[in-house]
């Protein structure tokens, strides 16, 4: 054969190709035809056709450049007008990635080459990020963050918790609400990262304990968490779920003292502590982002929790956290005493 072993097949070969296949010819029929080896041939078929008769040569060759532009160059709106063309556009109208990528599928249902994921979008536009058309871009994200931090790089940082138990083993009761005594936790950081609150929010009664503490290093943090739960009866104090912070390193000594099971949720994945994440929206509104928690007093602290406290709450059908609790606590004294 006088064909070099990297030359990529052409439009007119993959157009042959389908022709022979569609006539019923064997791909070793098909290689000598094209003077090409017999193993190039099966891998065209088998990777862009799932059966022979399916093969199509003008969606191969748009998966080959496709396939092609992701290897070399990384980008793959820079290959495509038309693609480009409909992602800018959606960015304008202030749709997000996520938003883009699932929405074209819907829009154009037959045409192929109109796909692309979030990632591949957000790569784009991050690939020069000081460019001017990349801040332009930058700018209509709802985040408007100037660099991207690689998902995979926070993960490991995420994951050092020693012998941390994964919320996949937590009992599934658990999630029905239907027992007291079940917690989700967290830390407030403040501004410049300097600062820090607690919160931890019993998953049934909604009933909030919000923490100051001194510093982020775990032995304070555990330690003003231990000293709020044991205010409670060992009745109300089961399980806690929480975050990969590093400031629950210290999670043995705090099950020990407690004797709740600890919970870790999966990484960027708050919903599985939805009940702490709203509170902490709730405490927002009163203590925004960039707040020196440091300036803010216990008193103010305590203020706080007992405004949230004393709330009542749809979803506990207008009763407050606070009679919540103290309802759930009356019913385990009585059945204590029978």
């Amino acid at each position: 054969m006088d064909k070099k072993k990297y030359e990529r097949l052409t439009l007119t070969e993959r157009t042959i190709i389908e022709s022979l296949l569609r006539s019923g010819h064997k791909k070793s029929f098909i290689a000598d035809r094209l003077e090409r080896s017999c193993s190039t041939i099966s891998r065209e078929v088998n990777k862009w056709g799932r059966a022979p008769d399916s093969y199509n040569a003008k969606l191969a060759q748009w998966y080959a450049d496709d396939d092609y532009a992701n290897k070399h160059n990384k980008d793959k709106l820079s290959t495509d007008p038309k693609l480009k063309k409909y992602v800018y556009k959606m960015l304008k109208e202030r749709w997000s990635p996520e938003q883009i990528s699932g929405r074209i599928k819907r829009e154009f249902p037959k045409d192929e080459t109109m796909r692309i994921s979030h990632e591949a979008i957000y790569l784009h536009i991050y690939r020069q990020p000081q460019g001017k058309e990349n801040k332009r871009l930058i700018a209509l994200l709802t985040y408007r963050k100037s660099r991207r931090r690689s998902s995979k790089q926070n993960n490991r940082a995420k994951g050092k918790i020693r012998d941390a138990t994964s919320i996949d083993l937590r009992p599934a009761h658990v999630a029905e609400r239907l027992q007291p005594g079940h917690w989700e936790g967290d830390l407030m950081i403040g501004a410049n990262q300097a600062s820090a609150i607690g919160t931890l929010v019993e998953r049934k009664t909604r009933f909030t304990y919000i923490i100051k503490v001194k510093n982020r290093k775990t032995e304070t943090v555990t330690s003003a968490f231990k000293n709020h739960l044991h205010l409670l009866d060992p009745a109300l104090r089961r399980t806690l779920t929480y975050d990969n912070g590093f400031e629950m390193t210290n999670h043995k000594w705090l099950a020990e003292q407690t004797g709740m099971a600890i919970y870790f949720a999966h990484p960027y994945s708050s919903w599985e502590r939805g009940t702490n994440e709203n509170t902490n929206g709730l405490i927002r509104r009163f203590l925004p982002k960039k707040t020196d928690f440091n300036t803010v007093s216990w008193r103010t602290l305590k203020c706080l929790q007992n405004l949230l406290n004393n709330r009542p709450r749809k979803v506990l059908g207008y009763m407050t956290p606070h009679e919540a609790l103290e309802l759930e606590k009356q019913m385990i004294k009585n059945n204590f005493n029978k």
